[in-house]
């Protein structure tokens, strides 16, 4: 007997509208993790690519709302000649660099997207539809990313905005999560605040779903285990859940759970990104390509991957920022050299086949 998909879709959206009205956060968390489990199990066209759409008008509709905000109300933005310092309230642990390609641009070069490109390339129809889906997606997410950090920006560093940033109970800044509610009831109505909400939380819960699904395909090709039957999906996708649980946990009942999450998140997903570039080298190096196109951001983001573990105070090893900077400089001019001593090998080797 084969799954009604289209009924199980609309008995999830039917229920989630009924949740919509009994607001509470632990019911909230259920119905979300109910829906991981079961964008991870099904085909990727059963309930992600009816949900997607819906969700990428909302991402696009958010931007715009912020954009004819700046529009109407014309907000104060520090200019590039007020100065470059670390504005950071904990500046002197957290130094701009690597921190800020740790954070911040994970969205320009992001392992955690490479993660995501053999899914979508599966349901592509033709390669030319990649440039739109795979460019295009990353340009219009780089520009959504931008829009929200200059609102962010004038709050942050606007006289009349700013006590709207601190949290009365303990004095100290809130962060982005937090920030979005503040900036939607600011500069919008209600119902568009409600929307811009909306729009953001589905950007998260995006990242969710096709990380858990990416886990199981990730862990089933590299097992080699057939993923058609139910039951092979749910050996893998349990585990995963179970792992996952356990993180949630812990970020709900340490203060600083969250953050240490985030931080070992966004670090892990930058060393993907690393490694996928010294992969593409590799294969532009096979195939007699332009190779540099891939190799400087490999050593540049060598270099931040390797500072971040060794500078960060919040799961790294917290050296001081001379030595942090010092072995992460010695490692990639290691791995640079180590390229080299193979680059001149394999031309060597190429030569040799040649004359053979």
């Amino acid at each position: 007997m084969g799954i009604n998909w289209n009924w199980c879709f609309s008995y999830l959206l039917s229920l989630f509208w009924i949740i919509f009205f009994f607001w509470n956060i632990y019911i909230w968390i259920s119905i979300i993790f109910a829906y991981y489990l079961i964008a991870t199990l099904l085909p990727i066209d059963k309930l992600i690519g009816k949900l997607y759409p819906i969700f990428g008008i909302l991402l696009v509709a958010m931007a715009v709302a912020i954009l004819v905000a700046f529009v109407i109300y014309k907000p104060d933005m520090p200019e590039l000649w007020q100065g470059l310092g670390n504005k950071h309230p904990h500046a002197d642990t957290n130094p701009i660099f690597p921190m800020m390609f740790i954070s911040i641009a994970c969205g320009a070069i992001s392992g955690f997207h490479a993660t995501q490109s053999p899914l979508m390339a599966r349901c592509m129809v033709n390669e030319k539809q990649g440039r739109p889906i795979f460019y295009g997606a990353m340009i219009t997410e780089g520009v959504v990313a931008l829009i929200w950090a200059a609102a962010a920006t004038v709050f942050y560093h606007n006289p009349e905005l700013q006590p709207l940033t601190i949290n009365p109970a303990t004095g100290q800044q809130f962060g982005g999560n937090a920030m979005v509610g503040i900036i939607a009831n600011k500069w919008f109505p209600p119902i568009v605040a409600t929307i811009t909400i909306i729009g953001v939380i589905c950007a998260a819960i995006t990242s969710g779903d096709t990380a858990l699904r990416s886990a199981r395909l990730i862990v089933a090709d590299f097992l080699k285990y057939d993923q058609k039957p139910i039951k092979n999906r749910l050996l893998i996708s349990i585990p995963i859940f179970l792992l996952t649980t356990g993180l949630l946990v812990f970020s709900l009942t340490d203060e600083k759970g969250f953050d240490i999450i985030w931080r070992y998140f966004a670090w892990s997903n930058q060393v993907l990104a690393m490694v996928t570039l010294w992969a593409i080298t590799i294969y532009l190096v096979k195939n007699k390509k332009i190779f540099m196109i891939t190799l400087v951001p490999a050593l540049f983001m060598t270099m931040v991957c390797c500072t971040f573990i060794l500078i960060s105070q919040s799961g790294g090893l917290g050296l001081r920022p001379i030595w942090a900077y010092s072995i992460s400089g010695l490692l990639t001019l290691d791995a640079g050299a180590i390229f080299v001593f193979w680059l001149v090998k394999n031309r060597k080797q190429n030569i040799k086949t040649e004359k053979e």
